[in-house]
């Protein structure tokens, strides 16, 4: 049988990873795909850059769209990121009767509906497993690993940007500033660190766990997105007496009225295997009501376990080419027409504990004021730490756990503590989430 002829768009690290792991394990990959698989043609910026990879064989070009349309191809590989070329490229290659395998998280999160409809209609397929933490193939494990079960919840450490700061941040005591400026000079952190930060990148990629996870469509606009910049060590060392470690944690949840879509700083109970993840690893945690709960752990980024993700993707494609288009698993799960119109909720709908701290007048009074505003929103306490005050101090940090609440009653609980004369600046608030089997 003739090898597939495969294109790529992009050599840099992800796409040099590819090379990589295609040329080494080429008798492997064969094997396991039943037919040969050919890297012939690629584009990239600069051709005459040295690579870490080897281009032999390889037909080097600066403009994308010559290998989108060198009709020799059957699988086109786009690893430019990015969400405006890239999306011309894919749109392109649909349109030239190409599958796709891809990495490009945002643009599948933002224009992946009208990409599968696109790829329905000309009876390809578009692969996208490498677009969601790395080398785990969680979306394979949810698609059909797991197709049997209703997924109820799922969450995950999902960049592992965010992950290194708060674990650096709880080992040794260090400021937020310092851990991200540590892992920009490692390369861990883009010069503009904004989308792993601030949760952008984590819901790009929710956005898809949670479409492939309850069958609706993408819907990235509808995900609440929260960053880590405002935790401060002594939260990180609070939630550590409590019980709990801070994880920036995006969390998808199915509800008789609708669906959770949230990324935030989370505390999970200490006990919890996720909550142990460190330094840059991802983790996924999956219920399904059939298995309970699943975890799924490994490297979220890098050159080579992505790229183990890219040629997974290209293995599958190769086997199923002479599938009816019928036949095929369905991009998200769902067959397209069975998708659900369950909605979002706003974020005010979400139930779940609080993790509060605050700084107050050290003086009688001011705690229960406090927890008379917290009773009339119907919030019951947990727990309650009260730091003694530094010689001469006049305030005091008061830490609580609540137990689970409406998000709106907290919002209103907030807006009146903090507008108490005791209560100085804004009020810490994190999220809880017990992650147990119920």
């Amino acid at each position: 049988m003739e090898p597939v002829k495969v294109g790529l768009v992009g050599l840099g690290t992800v796409g040099s990873g590819t090379v990589n792991v295609l040329t080494r394990n080429a008798k492997e990959i064969s094997r396991r795909a039943g037919r040969g698989i050919e890297l012939v043609h690629a584009a990239a910026r600069d051709i005459a850059k040295r690579r870490s990879c080897p281009t032999d064989g390889i037909a080097l070009t600066t403009d994308p769209f010559e290998v989108v349309n060198n009709p020799q191809i059957s699988i086109l590989v786009e690893l430019i990121g990015g969400t405006d070329l890239a999306l011309e490229i894919v749109q392109t290659a649909i349109a030239n009767g190409k599958h796709v395998v891809t990495a490009n998280k945002a643009l599948i999160a933002k224009h992946g509906n009208e990409i599968f409809a696109a790829a329905s209609e000309k009876g390809v397929m578009v692969a996208f497993e490498a677009a969601v933490a790395g080398g785990i193939p969680i979306i394979k494990a949810i698609r059909e690993g797991l197709a049997g079960n209703q997924i109820q919840w799922l969450a995950g450490i999902i960049n592992g940007t965010g992950n290194f700061i708060l674990s650096e941040m709880r080992d040794k005591g260090r400021d937020f500033a310092d851990v991200l400026a540590q892992a920009q000079e490692l390369g861990y952190a883009e010069a503009d660190p904004t989308f792993d930060v601030e949760g952008v990148d984590a819901a790009h990629k929710l956005t898809i766990l949670a479409s492939i996870a309850f069958g609706v469509p993408l819907q990235f606009e509808r995900v609440y997105t929260e960053g880590i910049s405002h935790i401060t060590r002594e939260d990180v060392k609070y939630a550590e007496e409590l019980g709990y470690r801070i994880k920036h944690l995006g969390v998808a949840r199915k509800t008789d009225v609708g669906i959770e879509l949230r990324v935030h700083p989370t505390l999970i109970p200490s006990r919890r295997l996720i909550a142990n993840v460190d330094g840059v690893m991802n983790a996924v945690l999956v219920y399904g009501d059939a298995v309970g709960p699943t975890l799924y752990y490994g490297a979220g980024a890098g050159s080579e376990p992505t790229a183990s993700a890219v040629v997974g993707d290209i293995v599958d494609v190769t086997r199923t080419l002479t599938a009816d288009p019928e036949n095929r698993v369905p991009h998200l799960a769902f067959q397209p027409d069975a998708l659900s119109d369950l909605p979002v909720l706003p974020v005010e709908e979400v139930e779940t504990a609080y993790y509060l701290r605050m700084r107050a007048a050290d003086r009688p009074g001011v705690l229960a004021d406090v927890t008379r505003i917290l009773s009339d929103q119907h919030i019951s306490i947990e727990a309650i730490i009260q730091k003694e005050p530094a010689l001469d101090a006049k305030e005091v940090s008061i830490i609580m756990l609540t137990h689970t609440l409406r998000e709106r009653q907290m919002i209103e609980a907030l807006q009146r503590i903090e507008a108490l004369a005791s209560i100085t600046g804004s009020i810490t608030r994190i999220r809880v989430e017990q992650l147990g089997a119920a």
